[in-house]
């Protein structure tokens, strides 16, 4: 009984101690978001003053949220996924391709369809990098480098031009707008302007929402911060280690797939150059949101407040009129480092602790 006792008790610190580090990012990750904001409205002004502004970072990195989402439940579980922004690419590509042939009437079909063939392209690349990974054992990064280079290829060979969707039903979709009541503005004229959303800020903040409820409630979702945080225990624990990583690899894709297709809703087109480097800012987001590399620890609501910090500051400097883009990869760069040094500190307290707590049971 002593035996087990023990065994519950160091567990219930583990799970103490992972929350812990989780909360503490997202703390932080917060406190960095309405500092950078707040210092935006008060100092620079300009459409900063505006709630308009606000949605406008939500409609313009809606798709970027989901794939974020995608990449922290890989990240969690130890992994990464460099493929979801090629793989954005080919379903704003094939969608494209495929609404224009029925608008030409060359197919049947609908908008719907088009929904399925994006979540397909999204499954079948989260199924097969994810069966590499998690049962050949092969490297996430090699293996979704791969992914990363056969989408590419595969988004040319569909088409190598830029094609905007005409199809009336998905073009009325695209400027679906949802209003936001009592939050509008008055413009030069005197005309009230009421402040809106696009319909894929619905789709991407109800990702948020079911998947924060899936880590966090689920057994699955706490098998992902077990598996991240050490593969070997959560085998003894009994916890299928690779169909865990597999289903983290599903689930990612399932993600890039409806990120895509929010992409696709956006731009209202298709081409070879949509999402370039959205893989780098999902990275970004993640690890802003305080998912730490070594997977482990990493919270949903991180992830949606590091994409929102990610585009605030990109947004600052470009209001002190700092177009060029180096200037906003220097920022982001040096932003990054911020967070991977606190990252590192605690992972280093966390092991610190862990070899502590083992030398006092031995």
């Amino acid at each position: 009984m002593s035996v087990n006792s023990n065994t519950l008790g160091q567990n219930k610190l583990k799970k103490r101690s992972s929350l812990t580090d989780s909360n503490l990012l997202l703390i932080i990750t917060i406190a960095v978001f309405f500092v950078m904001y707040t210092s935006a409205v008060i100092y620079l002004k300009q459409g900063f003053l505006k709630p308009q502004m606000f949605f406008n970072i939500l409609n313009e990195n809606a798709s970027l949220l989901v794939l974020s989402c995608g990449m922290t439940l890989v990240m969690i579980t130890g992994g990464i996924d460099i493929s979801v922004g090629q793989v954005t690419s080919l379903v704003c590509m094939t969608c494209a391709v495929y609404l224009q042939k029925v608008n030409d009437g060359l197919i049947a079909g609908n908008v719907f369809t088009s929904m399925c063939i994006a979540l397909a392209i999204g499954l079948a690349f989260g199924i097969v990098q994810g069966f590499l990974v998690a049962y050949l054992e092969f490297q996430p990064f090699i293996v979704t480098l791969a992914g990363l280079f056969f989408a590419k290829g595969m988004t040319t060979i569909v088409s190598s031009d830029r094609i905007a969707v005409t199809y009336e039903p998905f073009v009325k979709l695209c400027r679906t707008e949802v209003t936001i009541p009592f939050l509008g503005s008055v413009n030069k004229k005197g005309i009230y302007i009421p402040a809106y959303v696009e319909v894929g800020v619905v789709v991407a903040l109800a990702v948020v929402i079911l998947l924060f409820c899936f880590l966090k409630w689920t057994k699955l979702g706490r098998n992902f911060y077990a598996v991240g945080g050490n593969n070997q225990s959560a085998n003894m624990l009994g916890i299928n280690v690779k169909l865990t990583k597999f289903l983290a690899h599903v689930l990612c894709g399932l993600c890039a797939g409806i990120g895509g297709y929010l992409f696709f809703l956006h731009a209202c087109s298709g081409s070879p150059l949509h999402a370039q480097g959205a893989e780098m800012n999902a990275i970004a987001s993640s690890i802003i949101g305080g998912t730490l590399l070594s997977g482990g620890v990493g919270n949903i609501v991180g992830t949606l407040f590091g994409v929102l910090s990610l585009s605030t500051i990109k947004n600052i400097v470009t209001s002190l009129g700092l177009d060029e883009a180096w200037w906003t990869n220097i920022t982001v760069g040096a932003m990054l480092c911020v967070f991977l040094i606190i990252q590192s500190v605690i992972l280093y307290v966390r092991t610190t602790l862990r070899k502590t707590k083992s030398k006092r049971t031995n």
